[in-house]
């Protein structure tokens, strides 16, 4: 199962678009979104627009691959369950976010190789059609998520 998740703050059409037209386009059926508080809905994917922790957790827990906004929520989630990530950050400039935070997250992790990364939606098409490319991240050597967001966090600060 491919699993798109938003996060809970903010709507992401843009990425979700891409997605519900790409699974119609291929005729995906192993497709669900968690699309967060819009009035937009997929035609094409199930959705729903907010999960429950538990939820949540087993959506992951039985992805494929996770597609995402670049929130470290999800990307830490997605690291620690050992699960492929394909991120794409939400602008300000489309007025999607508040500063562009999650374009410097990307290209920070982008160096790591831990995400798969799309800026924009014609490469996200691209990745969507190449997914089996987008690798699990590697062992994270960390022990707890506390340390893992610590290290996280120090590499994301020295860029």
């Amino acid at each position: 199962m491919i699993f798109v998740t938003v996060g809970s703050d903010l709507p992401f059409n843009r990425l979700v678009r891409v997605v519900d037209d790409w699974a119609a386009e291929r005729g995906r059926t192993d497709v669900f979104a968690q699309i967060g508080e819009t009035g937009w809905r997929p035609r094409h994917i199930p959705y729903c627009q907010f999960l429950e922790p538990a939820e949540f957790q087993q959506k992951i827990r039985e992805a494929s691959v996770i597609i995402s906004h670049a929130g470290m929520g999800t990307i830490l989630t997605a690291l620690s369950a050992q699960r492929p990530i394909l991120v794409m950050p939400r602008l300000h400039a489309l007025f999607e976010i508040r500063n562009e935070h999650q374009l410097a997250t990307v290209r920070r992790l982008q160096e790591t190789g831990a995400v798969a990364v799309a800026l924009d939606e014609e490469v996200l098409r691209e990745r969507l059609d190449h997914l089996e490319d987008v690798t699990p991240p590697v062992k994270i050597s960390h022990n707890s998520d506390t340390q893992l967001i610590s290290a996280l966090r120090d590499y994301i600060a020295k860029g």
